[in-house]
Order: structure tokens, then sequence, then C-alpha cells
């Protein structure tokens, strides 16, 4: 049974190594603790089995630039599951969980730099259907957004601008 809820204090070791052990490395648990320790963080969501966390998504506020435009979206990112938790649905869960939680909480787009054979389940496509550019170097098709309202992002467009941590990774 997998029961997905905010991250706690004590999870944070846990978080740590679900990144490490999913990504191969540290960057994106040293990402993590970055925004968390400057408060960069809309929403933090941890997978739990059996008491062991299992899974970990974090969400952060971003700024659109654009011609006449300056707004605030969020991103998805990093996501990660212990590798021997793949392909379970833990992902999924994590995903569909966050997206209730920033709907009801009024977010109207969220962005994600990732995999594009895995996102256009949630009803991610290339943000560049939205006029969304992203501020790093990425495949049109990798670079995906999702309206959280019908109509949020209508007739605006812009560059994405992460978190000043993302540079780092």
């Amino acid at each position: 049974m997998i029961t997905v809820r905010h991250e706690a204090p004590d999870d944070v070791p846990a978080v740590r190594d679900v990144n490490e052990r999913a990504f191969g490395g540290r960057a994106e648990a040293d990402l993590v603790d970055r925004l968390r320790d400057r408060g960069a963080v809309t929403l933090s969501l941890v997978a739990v089995v059996q008491e062991t966390v299992v899974g970990h998504a974090l969400f952060s506020p971003v700024e659109i630039v654009g011609t006449g435009v300056q707004a605030s979206a969020i991103a998805l990112g990093p996501m990660a599951v212990f590798p021997e938790y793949q392909q379970q649905g833990i992902g999924s869960r994590l995903v569909h969980c966050a997206l209730d939680e920033l709907q009801a909480a009024g977010h109207g787009l969220l962005v994600v730099l990732g995999h594009p054979q895995y996102y256009p389940r949630f009803g991610f496509v290339p943000a560049a259907r939205f006029g969304l550019r992203c501020e790093f170097d990425a495949p049109d098709e990798a670079f995906m957004a999702l309206e959280l309202g019908p109509g949020a992002w209508r007739g605006r467009s812009g560059t994405v601008r992460y978190q000043p941590e993302f540079h780092a990774v």
C-alpha cells in the first residue's frame, strides 16, 4: 500500500537518499536541500510504503517573463522513486496527488522538464503550445506545461525562469 503525504522534517535524510539513488548522484539531492533551505518550495510530497519513504516529488515557483507579461507558475522537479520501486505507479500517485493539491490551492500553470513519454499521461503538452520557452537549452518535446484551470494561461507567452538553484544542476 502506497501512502502519499507532505514531507515532514524527519523525512529529510530519506528524501535525500531517494534522490541520490534514483538519479545515481548527488546533484538532484543537493538541489532539493538548497531549495528547501531557502524556502523556495511550493510543495514537497513523499510516497511511503510500510513506513519507508520510497518516492519524492518537489514543486517550486518559477517566473514567466515575456513582452509585457510577468507571471508565476509552478515547476515539477525533481521527482524520484527508488529504482526497485519504479514501474509500480508510485510516480503517478505523487503527480496525481500534487495536481489535486495545486489545483485546490488556485495555481494556474505547472511546467516540467522531463521525459516526453511519461508526462503526457497527466495532460502535459509541449510548453511551446502555450508560447512558453525554457531558460535552459532543452528539447521542445521535453519542456512541457499543464494548465491547472481552463484557460489559465490563454493569450500569454514568455520564458520560464527557474529558481537560481537549478543553474547548479
